[in-house]
């Protein structure tokens, strides 16, 4: 299991990743689940992945392997970003249809899904949800993130508190702590987090972290948020209860 997000605002996207992809009694393992494909000063491209590892090791080979050679179809070709979502779809499909005889056979779950964020020149900063069938959404100013992996627990900040007009700079420590409430409900979400901060039109990353397990930052406000959402549990007012 993996915890990926991304959120996009009018002042640009944060995209997060944790890396874990297995949490057994006696064995953890991690794998990078975030990727750049961007170029520098003419489009930004970032892709998370989750679900079967050796189906999206393929994909994010196969889309490296078409920048590597200058295909005609590739990332640093293709018009806007949602043609780009469209070509990771074309890839999800034709991947999966390749292993599926052998993966069905034994029984194994080959699906995955991505989040394909960035911004092309012309073009305003965009996020879409890709499914494992090949088809995609898109974020909107009225829904302004999406998630693949373990969802679930890190929703509920990403409800209260995003909106499209959050700068993305507080749309970057929220995203920190929609993976670190998952982490604190889920083992099979772990570090490291990698974080990436974009601003909008400067078609460039320049924000970027890395974050393990024992980080002081993360340790802060980890501690930070569990200390806020006591005292604010303290201030409610009690139950009016009527009696029987």
């Amino acid at each position: 299991m993996t915890y990926c997000l991304g959120i996009v605002t009018q002042s640009g996207f944060v995209v997060a990743a944790d890396s874990r992809t297995n949490a057994g009694v006696d064995y953890i393992s991690t794998y990078q689940k975030l990727f750049d494909f961007s170029e520098p000063h003419q489009r930004v491209i970032l892709l998370c992945t989750s679900g079967n590892l050796a189906i999206t090791q393929a994909i994010v080979n196969s889309l490296n392997r078409d920048l590597k050679l200058g295909e005609c179809e590739s990332f640093h070709t293709l018009p806007t970003l949602y043609d780009a979502a469209c070509y990771v779809g074309e890839k999800i499909r034709h991947i999966q249809e390749r292993e599926r005889p052998w993966l069905e056979r034994d029984k194994i779950d080959f699906s995955c899904n991505c989040l394909l964020a960035g911004q092309f020149q012309g073009e305003p900063p965009e996020l879409y949800l890709i499914y494992r069938q090949g088809n995609c959404i898109q974020a909107t100013p009225e829904t302004p993130f999406l998630q693949i992996g373990e969802t679930k627990y890190g929703k509920p900040i990403l409800d209260r508190i995003l909106t499209y007009n959050t700068s993305v700079e507080d749309a970057a420590k929220c995203a920190l702590l929609s993976i670190d409430s998952t982490m604190k409900s889920n083992i099979s979400v772990g570090p490291p987090i990698n974080l990436v901060m974009y601003h909008a039109n400067s078609y460039k990353i320049r924000h970027r972290l890395r974050l393990e397990q024992d980080d002081l930052y993360l340790t802060e406000i980890r501690k930070q948020w569990e200390a806020s959402l006591k005292q604010a549990f303290d201030q409610m007012s009690p139950i009016q209860w009527f009696e029987l």
